[in-house]
């Protein structure tokens, strides 16, 4: 028998409680996707990276949105619109913009 742990097979299991730095969006009861989290304190940047959603649709297709969209305001400046709190913004952003025959973006 006391072979036996020796010869015991180890398999990768999911990290304990215990052994992770951050517990997981069920552990902390959210009730949102963490993709939708708002969190003020990134940058432009950060926030263009950030994904709320990366997953198949209901037809199988893979469907990648991010969680803030990046436009460009018509004063030149950049601005991260959040896609659900600035839904109606992003909408507005949408009708405006139009593009020209060669595809360059007009306002």
């Amino acid at each position: 028998m006391a072979n036996q742990s020796e010869n015991e097979i180890k398999q990768p299991v999911s990290p304990t409680i215990e052994s992770r730095e951050e517990p997981t969006p069920k552990e902390k009861n959210a009730t949102v996707n963490p993709g939708d989290v708002i969190d003020e304190s990134k940058s432009l940047e950060e926030k263009a990276q950030q994904i709320a959603v990366d997953s198949p649709d209901i037809t199988g297709e893979h469907i990648t949105v991010p969680t803030y969209f990046v436009v460009d305001e018509p004063n030149g400046e950049k601005k991260a619109l959040h896609h659900v709190k600035d839904a109606e913004e992003i909408s507005d952003v949408i009708r405006q913009a139009r593009v020209d025959e060669d595809g360059n973006r007009i306002w």
